[in-house]
C-alpha cells in the first residue's frame, strides 16, 4: 500500500470513529427537555413593560403547547438588579430565566447586581426605541420646549425613571439634554419600580414627564391619557406615531433604543442552551407575536446565545461611558 494510500486508509478510520461521537453528542442536545414548570422573570412589577410583554409570551407558548407550565414572576427592585440576583441563584438550572434588558449591564457597572459574564445569554429577541411623555395638559408641548427649560434650569422638569439611572428609560431623556450642552447629573429624576408606577405619579401631577417604551406609549396614547413630545428613533415610526417628531427632528441627535433577551441562570450545559435557543426561536415565528410586533412597533432581532453575548459585550462598553459622564460608575 502506498503512503497515500495509507493517509487516506488513517483519515477515513478517524472519522468512522469520531462520527458516533458527534451524532451522540447532537441526540443529547435534542433529548434534553425540562422538567417541572418554568419560570419567566418580569425585572418589573406588575403593569411594567418586562411584565406585559412576559405575559404575552406566557400566553402564546402555552397556545403552542409547551410541554411544561410557563409562570410569570415578578421580581421587582434594586433597578430590576433583584430579579438577575434570583436568577443566578439556581446555578444550572434551566426553568429560571429572567427577560434582560440593558438594565443587566447597568446595574452591574454601577455596582448592583450580578455580572452578565456570570450569567447564561440564551436569545436576544427584539429592540423597542422609547419615547418621552407628558400629560395632554402639560405646558411642555414638545421636546424642544422641554430642553429649552433643562438649558434654564436643569431642575425645572421633573422626570419619572423606570427601573434605575443610566437605563434606556433614563438615556431617552438625558441623551437629548446631553447633546444640548445640558449637564445631565443635574437633572431632576425620580426612580419608580416600573413604568406603570412612573406613569400613575405622571397622571397624578407628582412628575412633569416620563419616557418609557415606545409600545407602552402607544397604548396610553391610544387611550387618550399621554401626549408623546419626542421618540428617540433614527425616524418617525408609523402609524398613531407618524405625527409625533423624532428627537434628531427637532434638533437633538439621540437615538436610544431598548433591547430584550432571554438570559438564564450560570453553570446551564450545551444541551440546555439548544432547546431553549429552539424553543425562542420557534415562538418567534408564530403569527400571533409577529402582530404584536407591528402594534407595539418592536424590531425583529432574534441572535442565539452566542450573538446575545457578543450584544452584551458591545453595550457593555457603551453604557460604561454614558455612566461614567452621569458619574455614577462604581470606582474599581
Amino acid at each position: 500500500m502506498s503512503h497515500r494510500s495509507i493517509r487516506t486508509f488513517m483519515f477515513l478510520a478517524r472519522v468512522a470513529l469520531a462520527t458516533p461521537l458527534v451524532f451522540a453528542a447532537a441526540h443529547a442536545v435534542a433529548q434534553w427537555k425540562p422538567e417541572g414548570a418554568v419560570e419567566l422573570i418580569a425585572t418589573n412589577a406588575p403593569g411594567g413593560g418586562s411584565d406585559r410583554i412576559l405575559r404575552l409570551m406566557q400566553k402564546i407558548m402555552q397556545d403552542q403547547g409547551s410541554p411544561v407550565p410557563i409562570n410569570v414572576v415578578n421580581k421587582p427592585g434594586g433597578g430590576s438588579a433583584i430579579a438577575y440576583t434570583y436568577v443566578n441563584q439556581h446555578p444550572g438550572d434551566a426553568r429560571f430565566f429572567v427577560l434582560a434588558s440593558k438594565s443587566l449591564l447597568t446595574n452591574n457597572i454601577v455596582g448592583r447586581g450580578p455580572s452578565y459574564t456570570t450569567m447564561t445569554p440564551i436569545a436576544h429577541l427584539f429592540n423597542e426605541y422609547i419615547a418621552v411623555t407628558v400629560t395632554p395638559d402639560s405646558p411642555i408641548k414638545t421636546g424642544k420646549d422641554m430642553i429649552d427649560r433643562l438649558k434654564k434650569d436643569p431642575q425645572a422638569v421633573s422626570f419619572g425613571i423606570a427601573t434605575s439611572l443610566g437605563a434606556p428609560n433614563h438615556s431617552g431623556v438625558a441623551a437629548a439634554a446631553s447633546k444640548a450642552g445640558i449637564d445631565v447629573k443635574k437633572l431632576r429624576a425620580v426612580i419608580f419600580a416600573s413604568g406603570g408606577a412612573a406613569t400613575t405619579a405622571l397622571f397624578g401631577g407628582h412628575i412633569d414627564v416620563v419616557p418609557i417604551s415606545v409600545a407602552f406609549a402607544t397604548s396610553l396614547l391610544r387611550n387618550g391619557q399621554v401626549r408623546i413630545i419626542a421618540i428617540a428613533a433614527p425616524q418617525r415610526l408609523p402609524g398613531d406615531l407618524a405625527q409625533v417628531p423624532t428627537w434628531r427632528e427637532q434638533g437633538y441627535d439621540a437615538v436610544v433604543s431598548q433591547w430584550r433577551g432571554f438570559v438564564g441562570p450560570k453553570d446551564l450545559t450545551a444541551a440546555q442552551v439548544g432547546y431553549w435557543e429552539q424553543a425562542f426561536r420557534r415562538f418567534l415565528e408564530s403569527p400571533e407575536w409577529k402582530k404584536e410586533l407591528d402594534t407595539n412597533f418592536w424590531q425583529a432581532d432574534f441572535r442565539n446565545g452566542a450573538g446575545f453575548r457578543k450584544v452584551l459585550d458591545e453595550d457593555n462598553v457603551e453604557l460604561s461611558k454614558f455612566l461614567n459622564e452621569l458619574g455614577l460608575v462604581k470606582k474599581k
